[in-house]
């Protein structure tokens, strides 16, 4: 029986007719290398089908070029773009992306980080600002440079790159207002480890307060980011003699079941029941009716993040980062009523 020897960097040299320093150099280094003996060098790995061993190049380096980043779900077209964006933007800086979720039960993220951490990673992003001590003690253990995302409400110490969802909350619920609304309901996730969730309560709560209005308790519903959710908010919410008129989804996907519920009661919407969404993910241009919104720069979350981690990584200056921004998208689901 014929054995396979796996190529070594011995064999990429000796090919290349080059030096061993020089090949470690060409596949490490590249921009330090003549670019006539990085030709030869990449020619040589592919004919020979090279692999460098990770490990033992950790090892030497101390570094395994690679970053984690910890999302609440995976199960999420906003997280799926922008986790894209953070891929592609560090693969161009020469990195490898490790994702893992902890499915919305930050009890277990400081367990998941763990088993991430014993993998070996230069740094870590997290969503949210929102975790429990154990997480942060491990990165200050571990002494990993991490970045925050999403959300840039009730920050701590530590580079974060977000907006925030106090002021979108905000806009969106005065909209409503200026519509005509004073009877609106809000579906939200759970906020218990959740900043995002209490800022979006918080700021519309804020708005309608400007307004002279009230968020109803018994409006307030926290159900999960699913079109079931969504489904349960309009159950929830649509029962009594005093009815909302409006009702604020924290995610599209609410937004969407909450239509499909409306469907399936034969509500019409916007006519017996307006509803809104944030994310305008894709979807949300193409459910009937189609849906007003918040816009969030997802793709762009996930690009300056990457960027923001490496620069932490290699050392270099970083510079304060200012919240991005957010917009209203206006459709058909919301109406323009004269009186409640």
């Amino acid at each position: 029986m014929s054995t396979v020897t796996r190529p070594k960097l011995e064999d990429v040299a000796r090919l290349a007719g080059v030096s061993l320093g020089s090949a470690s150099r060409a596949l490490s280094v590249p921009e330090q290398v003549k670019p006539d003996t990085l030709q030869k060098v990449q020619r040589a790995v592919e004919q020979l089908g090279y692999v460098r061993n990770g490990a033992a190049q950790a090892l030497a380096s101390r570094r395994t070029r690679t970053v984690a980043a910890v999302y609440p779900t995976l199960d999420n077209p906003i997280f799926a773009v922008s986790i894209q964006s953070l891929q592609q933007t560090l693969w161009k800086l020469g990195y490898q992306l490790l994702v893992a979720s902890h499915e919305y039960k930050p009890e277990r993220e400081a367990d998941v980080l763990k088993a991430i951490l014993e993998r070996g990673v230069d740094g870590v992003v997290l969503v949210g600002t929102d975790h429990t001590d154990e997480v942060f003690e491990l990165l200050r253990q571990y002494r990993l440079p991490y970045v925050t995302t999403w959300s840039t409400d009730e920050r701590r110490a530590g580079y974060c790159v977000g907006f925030s969802y106090y002021e979108a909350a905000y806009e969106m619920a005065r909209l409503v207002v200026q519509h005509g609304h004073t009877r609106i309901a809000l579906c939200t996730g759970a906020s218990k480890g959740n900043e995002r969730v209490r800022a979006r309560i918080a700021g519309t709560r804020a708005a309608l307060k400007a307004a002279d209005l009230e968020l109803r308790p018994e409006w307030v519903t926290e159900k999960p980011f699913t079109f079931e959710g969504g489904r349960e908010a309009v159950r929830t919410v649509m029962v009594g003699k005093v009815l909302p008129t409006a009702l604020i989804c924290g995610s599209d996907i609410q937004a969407v079941g909450a239509i499909a519920e409306c469907r399936d009661l034969h509500m019409r919407v916007p006519e017996d029941l307006s509803v809104t969404g944030s994310d305008d993910i894709e979807l949300a241009e193409l459910v009937q009716p189609r849906l007003t919104t918040v816009r969030v720069p997802t793709s762009e979350i996930g690009t300056r993040a990457a960027k923001r981690m490496v620069s932490l990584i290699e050392g270099a200056d970083v510079l304060a980062e200012e919240d991005l921004t957010t917009c209203l998208v206006v459709r058909d689901s919301l109406r323009r009523i004269s009186g409640d």
